[in-house]
């Protein structure tokens, strides 16, 4: 399924967020993303209704099977994308910024060729 750039950018938020907190709420994301409360919110509902979150009665935030799946996706390939930048003398926050818009315009196939390629270097 062909998904929005931002749509992705949140479920791999909430990923990172995941790991670094046991629970997750849209304030957080607020304040990892820098968005306006009202923004993260209408994403949350948009995320929820399309099966990809979902939240308890508290607000707390869980990835679904297929939400975790594009976000492991995604966070590998930022990561992945991230690290390769820098080990060819790109600055890291260069490095992570171009990533960051690299990983959600990469096709599965061309992704795969480069970190094959990659972990096959001597």
């Amino acid at each position: 399924m062909k998904m929005q750039e931002s749509a992705q950018m949140y479920l791999e938020t909430i990923l990172i967020l995941s790991r670094r907190h046991p629970q997750v709420r849209s304030v957080d994301i607020v304040g990892e993303l820098g968005y306006k409360k009202s923004s993260v919110s209408v994403a949350m509902k948009h995320l929820r209704e399309n099966g990809y979150i979902e939240m308890d009665h508290d607000g707390f935030i869980a990835l679904t099977g297929e939400g975790k799946k594009i976000a492991e996706t995604m966070y590998e390939r930022h990561t992945f994308l991230s690290d390769w930048l820098v080990s060819l003398g790109v600055d890291g926050a260069v490095a992570a910024e171009d990533a960051c818009r690299m990983e959600h315009v990469i096709s599965p196939e061309s992704f795969g060729a480069i970190k094959r390629y990659v972990e096959e270097k001597p």
